[in-house]
């Protein structure tokens, strides 16, 4: 217990020789430093799905599966590559497969089924109770109203407080792309927000 402290001490810290050291440790089946790792990073990544589904235990299923795949592919990692930015790579594939399996399931669906066993409740996370339930819900929905583009990189820098460069790692997208993508994505949320920034 004293050494999974130590590791996850180290990982908080965020230096980068202290962290690859852990990954190494990951990788060669050292079960503390992978809990360090889940520790530090199962919040950020929990949220980051949890913006994109609005859906608190699908967030939950899927952040658990991002890190069972980052176990399975830690040796693939490579040692220029900030962890972080990796689990959110993880994170966005296991999400993206995850809307197209849904997608997919939607339209197996027979049209004499009502339409109410689809709809799911969204709660928002307790790390968000300053933030009133009702603004949550609409930045969630809003959110939610945004195309995949728009919302990942929306998300990532604002919420998350990613630099361009972390998020095009991620993405794949250009700088550029990013920062029209964020622009609109931008002008979109402060449209369908205006009723509560016009309330203070």
């Amino acid at each position: 217990m004293l050494a999974q402290a130590r590791l996850l001490s180290k990982v908080e810290r965020r230096s980068p020789e202290d962290i690859q050291s852990i990954v190494a440790r990951a990788c060669a089946g050292d079960e503390a430093a992978f809990h360090a790792i889940f520790n530090r990073y199962s919040k950020p990544v929990l949220s980051f799905i949890y913006h994109l589904l609005s859906d608190r235990s699908r967030a939950e299923e899927l952040m658990q599966e991002t890190f069972v795949r980052a176990y399975r592919n830690l040796g693939t990692m490579r040692a220029d590559t900030q962890l972080s930015t990796w689990l959110f790579g993880i994170a966005r594939n296991v999400v993206r497969e995850a809307v197209k399996e849904k997608y997919k399931e939607q339209r197996k669906v027979s049209l004499d089924e009502p339409v109410s066993q689809g709809l799911e409740d969204a709660q928002p996370l307790q790390d968000e109770r300053l933030i009133t339930s009702e603004l949550q819900a609409a930045i969630q929905k809003a959110l939610s109203g945004l195309t995949e583009d728009y919302r990942i990189v929306f998300v990532l820098k604002v919420l998350k407080e990613k630099s361009y460069e972390e998020i095009s790692a991620i993405t794949g997208a250009s700088v550029g792309k990013l920062k029209t993508d964020l622009h609109r994505a931008r002008l979109e949320m402060k449209k369908k927000l205006q009723p509560y920034l016009n309330a203070s």
